[in-house]
């Protein structure tokens, strides 16, 4: 074994052997210090260098994490119950509503003529009354005056409802209101009016219900 001759080979190979860096190049720690210490390395990679994984929870930190994760996992729970119900709820009310709303346009249709039959209930009456007078009393000029105040009853009661009268007496022939019979030569009326009211017509709301029956006059021959 060769033994150093001077005091700085002694030194050199006792840094050699401890592994400093001499001017011949860098140490074995030497260059575990610069890796560690690059400024340009991943943090991931010089913590797993130095035996840390940061994806790693320590072992005393576990129930609390644990923890954390069911009280999320219970409010969410929670909100989606929320949600549920309130779907539910809202569903039956939509169906109420559905059905309310078929029942009162069921009964729209089955009571629509509600108020007219009211209106029209005390022209039977009056009907029913003269009826029975007839058999009571022979002045055939009192039941006249009963009929004609029912029949003006009546009249009150259509006009209340929307319904006119089409009685073109004497008018201009109008084919969209009258239907005619006959054509009649007439000395006294204007050719191409009305003559004769045959049945009268009647209107509802300025539509036309039925056309007035009559006959027209026309120019003598």
């Amino acid at each position: 074994m060769n033994h150093p001759s001077n005091e700085a080979d002694a030194r050199r190979v006792g840094e050699r052997d401890a592994g400093v860096a001499t001017p011949s190049g860098p140490g074995p720690a030497a260059t575990a210090n610069k890796s560690s210490t690059n400024p340009f390395t991943d943090p991931r990679e010089r913590a797993t260098a130095d035996g840390d994984n940061p994806d790693t929870i320590p072992i005393g930190d576990v129930p609390d994490a644990l923890s954390a994760i069911q009280a999320e996992l219970e409010i969410a729970q929670n909100k989606a119950e929320e949600n549920w119900n309130l779907y539910l709820s809202l569903r039956a009310e939509m169906e109420n509503l559905r059905k309310r709303s078929e029942r009162e346009v069921q009964n729209a249709h089955k009571f629509a003529l509600k108020d007219f039959v009211d209106a029209l209930l005390p022209v039977k009456d009056s009907l029913e009354m003269g009826i029975a007078a007839a058999g009571e009393t022979a002045d055939v000029q009192k039941l006249l005056e009963g009929s004609d105040l029912t029949l003006k009853m009546l009249a009150s009661v259509l006009s209340k409802f929307g319904v006119q009268e089409v009685n073109p007496q004497g008018e201009p022939f109008n084919p969209e209101l009258h239907q005619a019979m006959a054509m009649q030569p007439s000395q006294q009326a204007k050719p191409n009016t009305v003559l004769q009211v045959v049945q009268k017509g009647y209107l509802l709301n300025e539509r036309l219900i039925r056309p007035a029956m009559v006959i027209v006059a026309q120019a003598p021959r």
